[in-house]
């Protein structure tokens, strides 16, 4: 069923139009990837890090994210792209290589894994090509703008999906991104989130969605129902006919998002599909949760929505809305923590966070945005969670007690520059160093067997003191995040039972030299 965006897009749409057609695109602050961490389901089985500790690259067109994905080491090396630059048809091209399987006419990441493209300095904008994410894991798409992708007319790009995802794709984060069209079905335009064929484990947040006839849908049929695990937050949602999202089977959990003029239908939870719809706003708009066309019926669990000029049809065969006066159905369990801003402040918070260009700026859970420390951080973090000071670290002169358990324990990396080695970081030499390749990477200190470890202690070399910004500490095995923050000294986490640890440098002033990696039981 086709239900096409009016001619009410068409005033909304004349100053991008203005904008687009001379080349202005808005300033913004440089990105640094992921530097609030992955919230939501995105959170789950293993997390969603991205490239994090692996190479940054900077690309300006198609083709050079194509090579950055083809030049990695294997398919699963762990890369960020840092994107500036209008990408479109004109300069994205298919390369070939065994780490990547790429085409021209979208942004391919299929058979691939940890692998994070941010747009940074004065914005990323995916120009009538679509980002189509395929048989991947470990994604994150942060700070871009995907705009006016169609499946009919030309140029077409990745079915009219803005971000697609589909066959077996597993954690990925789309965060601060705007995502839009020009019109529905009829002017060529699909969905601007969809996800089917066995999609789990995904979290959109801070994002915008509009002028679209489909905001997103998660199963592409009736049938199609492994796909799910869910998290929409802190999204806008505006000028959208329906699908927003459309549920088909699976659970997915709605919180503090902002709906505006939803025109025909909002969240469709049908096919055994649940919803759980936390303090959201919607606005202007009608049935926005329920069951549409279709008799197979849906749930959902409902608490602290605002429903602010919401009009409500008849139920029917094929038309189950939840109103006028919404009640749960259901109930849904959520496996990770999270903090809900109170549903009148929504419009506000969304207003002030939500979409590419807003400097990665993310609520606190008491209706006040904040800039995030750049860096990245814990990947289910709490937003009272107090941010690391970086102007206070531990003193690195004042090592914990005990037995430094990196002597003799082995150890490698992602980057090593010429002349050093991964050795030097547990040779007990503060003389010997280990620098990566550029500003950022990783070392690690691995052992034979299971070793129980609370806290490490990063010792910069002599000169070079202070170079260390922004790091992660992670459990190798697991994926885990055990701390974050920023400068070098003594880190300190729940003890742990592992077999190697790493310590991630995602920020640095220069070169960094790390002389001394110890790590200690307590």
């Amino acid at each position: 069923m086709r239900r096409p965006v009016a001619l009410r897009l068409h005033a909304a749409l004349a100053t991008m139009a203005v904008a687009a057609a001379t080349g202005v695109v808005l300033s913004m602050p440089e990105a640094a990837a992921a530097a609030s961490g992955a919230t939501g389901y995105a959170t789950q089985n293993g997390g969603t890090t991205g490239g994090a500790g692996g190479q940054t690259v900077r690309a300006t067109t198609g083709t050079q994210i194509h090579q950055a994905l083809c030049g990695r080491a294997s398919s699963s090396t762990p890369i960020t792209i840092e994107v500036e630059g209008t990408i479109n048809h004109g300069n994205t091209t298919k390369v070939s290589g065994d780490s990547c399987s790429t085409a021209a006419d979208k942004i391919e990441l299929k058979q691939i894994s940890n692998v994070t493209i941010v747009g940074v300095g004065n914005g990323a904008v995916f120009d009538q090509l679509g980002i189509h994410i395929r048989e991947s894991s470990n994604i994150i798409i942060q700070n871009v703008t995907v705009r006016n992708v169609k499946k009919s007319g030309s140029p077409t790009s990745n079915g009219g999906d803005a971000i697609g995802m589909e066959s077996g794709v597993r954690n990925v984060w789309v965060d601060h991104t705007t995502l839009e069209a020009s019109g529905g079905e009829s002017e060529g335009y699909d969905g601007l989130f969809d996800m089917k064929n066995d999609t789990q484990y995904v979290t959109l947040s801070y994002s915008t969605l509009r002028n679209s006839g489909r905001g997103g849908l998660i199963g592409s049929s009736e049938s199609d129902r492994s796909n799910g695990y869910v998290t929409f937050h802190h999204n806008l949602y505006e000028n959208i006919d329906s699908r927003a999202p459309l549920l088909r089977g699976g659970i997915a959990h709605m919180y503090n998002n902002h709906y505006k003029s939803l025109n025909e239908s909002g969240i469709n939870s049908r096919a055994g599909a649940k919803a759980k719809v936390d303090n959201n706003y919607f606005e202007d708009s009608k049935d926005v949760l329920g069951t549409f066309y279709t008799d197979q019926a849906g749930s959902w669990q409902v608490s602290g929505n605002i429903y602010d000029n919401v009009t409500w049809s008849e139920p029917g065969e094929d038309n189950n809305p939840a109103g006028p006066d919404p009640q749960s159905n259901t109930t849904v369990s959520i496996p990770y923590p999270y903090t809900l801003d109170d549903a009148s402040c929504v419009p506000e918070v969304v207003s002030g966070t939500a979409g590419a260009g807003k400097g990665l700026r993310v609520s606190d859970g008491n209706c006040s945005p904040q800039t995030p420390t750049p860096g990245p951080s814990d990947p289910t973090p709490s937003p009272t969670d107090p941010t690391p000071d970086p102007t206070d670290p531990p003193d690195p002169t004042d090592p914990p007690s005990g037995t430094n358990l990196s002597i003799g324990a082995g150890s490698d990396g992602t980057s090593k520059a010429g002349g050093t080695s991964y050795g030097n970081v547990r040779d007990g030499d503060m003389s010997t160093y280990w620098s990566p390749a550029g500003s950022t990477g990783s070392v690690s200190v691995k052992w034979g067997s299971a070793t129980t470890v609370s806290k490490i202690n990063i010792r910069e070399a002599a000169g070079s003191e202070g170079t260390i910004g922004a790091y992660r500490v992670v459990d190798h095995g697991t994926g885990a995040v055990l701390a974050s923050g920023s400068g070098a000294g003594v880190i300190t986490f729940p003890a742990v039972s592992l077999e190697k640890i790493t310590f991630q440098i995602t920020g640095a002033s220069g070169t960094p030299k790390v002389a001394e990696f110890e790590t200690y039981a307590g």
